[in-house]
């Protein structure tokens, strides 16, 4: 049975680390709120570009752009990852990682037995991960976080695109986490290339532009642009989710030490009237023995 100056000293220390929970939940509040306005101001643009890529390449040959033609055959992937650069922030670097792992060796099951499976990673956690397994990795980008910024995701880009031109690879995939609240950040797998721009299941709906020069030197400076801000905003999206899993599991730690620390008091209160009921017990029995 543990003695009272050992409930003390552990109440001492949940009280210590209470305060350091809910001091980072609420760094990760404050580095959330720029995070998010960041992400979601992105959205607007690259969506917008996905539109014009779509419009465009309705009006163009796409096999002209090898960036825009698919290949029939599917021998060597690329995979990028985005994950954290620290932990403490609940299950957001495992789920991900999982998500990963799962894309390599089941969804790629055929390229990864013949070591045609290649993987970049941005981010400490799945690049340790990735890398003590064997896996792989052509590119690291530990603590890419520290210091976003958007040359790093033009680096990403601009490294796929060309091993995709050479055909070193003959698909790049994305796995992500996509912000959608606090709560409910969405695990993603998107594949960056080849591009496929999605289009409006309504022809009717859209605009008739007219493109100058034309549209295929149109789409040959669009196609870059459209690839450097997907990965701007993918890792924009993933900052954001990170944030807000910190934020949540730092306020879970933060009630869990709160009720923690209500059990030792009443632990430590009941140790201590236990000692006093037994010292008076020793006291009563020495004085009716002097009695005697």
């Amino acid at each position: 049975m543990p003695t009272l100056k050992d409930i003390r000293v552990r109440i001492k220390g949940v009280k210590s680390t209470q305060q350091v929970t809910k001091a980072m939940k609420m760094v990760a509040a404050a580095k959330l709120r720029r995070a998010q306005d960041r992400a979601i101001m992105a959205r607007p643009y690259a969506g917008k570009l996905k539109e014009m890529l779509a419009s465009l390449s309705a009006k163009v040959d796409t096999s002209l752009n090898p960036l825009l033609s698919s290949r029939q055959d599917v021998n060597k992937v690329l995979v990028i990852l985005i994950t954290a650069d620290r932990g403490l922030c609940g299950a957001f670097n495992t789920n991900i990682i999982k998500l990963a792992q799962k894309t390599v060796t089941e969804d790629f099951a055929a390229q990864h037995a013949k070591g045609g499976v290649r993987m970049i990673c941005a981010g400490t956690r799945g690049n340790d991960y990735f890398r003590k397994r064997g896996y792989n990795i052509i590119k690291g980008y530990p603590a890419v976080f520290q210091n976003l910024d958007f040359s790093i995701a033009r680096e990403i880009a601009e490294t796929a695109s060309s091993m995709y031109l050479k055909g070193e690879v003959d698909r790049v995939v994305v796995v992500y986490n996509e912000f959608k609240s606090v709560l409910a950040p969405v695990l993603k797998a998107e594949t960056l290339l080849p591009i496929e721009p999605e289009t409006s299941g309504k022809k009717g709906s859209s605009s008739d532009y007219i493109y100058e020069p034309s549209p295929a030197s149109i789409i040959d400076v669009l196609v870059p642009k459209h690839l450097n801000t997907q990965v701007w905003r993918m890792l924009l999206e993933s900052n954001a989710a990170e944030q807000a899993a910190r934020m949540s599991a730092m306020d879970s730690a933060t009630e869990n030490a709160k009720e923690l620390l209500r059990t030792l008091n009443i632990g430590y209160n009941r140790a201590r009237q236990a000692a006093i009921t037994k010292e008076l017990s020793e006291i009563v029995g020495g004085a009716d023995a002097l009695k005697s």
